[in-house]
């Protein structure tokens, strides 16, 4: 018997990149799930330390979120003392967003473990295949990025 033909959406890049997504997702939850934070959570909690006293919408923009997932996200990071809410010093009918003492704690410990996460994901790949595949990633997301539901809008420097 001649061998089985390979089932073509095995070379198809939405299906291996709705797989690399699960393979990711996975990975985070084995070395990050115990903390009780998703990467999404993480993705949302790193972008507010790193711009404190962004507001949600900009927030849910810049990490390709609707603004309904992103309430409930910061809801959850709040919940649990990570994130504080403030009234706008600008405008007072916006609610601006901040780490607090114990959510940038909380992201300096899980630093080494989602390092870990990308360290597992890509080490088949040498040095040079790393750096061409993230260049090949950002390419394909930005040339890509209206498509989305939520197309992401990344931080302008200031």
């Amino acid at each position: 018997m001649p061998p089985a033909t390979p089932d073509p959406i095995h070379r198809m890049p939405g299906h291996l990149i709705r797989r690399l997504h699960q393979i990711s997702v996975g990975t985070f939850t084995s070395e990050v799930g115990e903390t009780g934070i998703t990467s999404v959570q993480f993705a949302a909690l790193n972008c507010i330390a790193c711009a404190p006293g962004l507001d949600q919408r900009t927030l849910a923009q810049r990490i390709a979120l609707d603004t309904s997932t992103t309430a409930g996200v910061i809801d959850r990071l709040e919940s649990r003392g990570a994130v504080e809410r403030r009234f706008s010093l600008k405008d007072r009918r916006v609610r601006v967003l901040h780490a607090t003492e114990s959510g940038l704690a909380l992201l300096s410990d899980l630093q080494p473990l989602v390092a870990r996460v990308q360290n597992r994901l890509m080490f088949p790949l040498s040095p040079k295949e790393q750096a061409d595949f993230l260049a090949m990633l950002e390419k394909l997301v930005a040339a890509n990025n209206q498509l989305s539901r939520a197309p992401s809008v990344p931080a302008t420097p200031s």
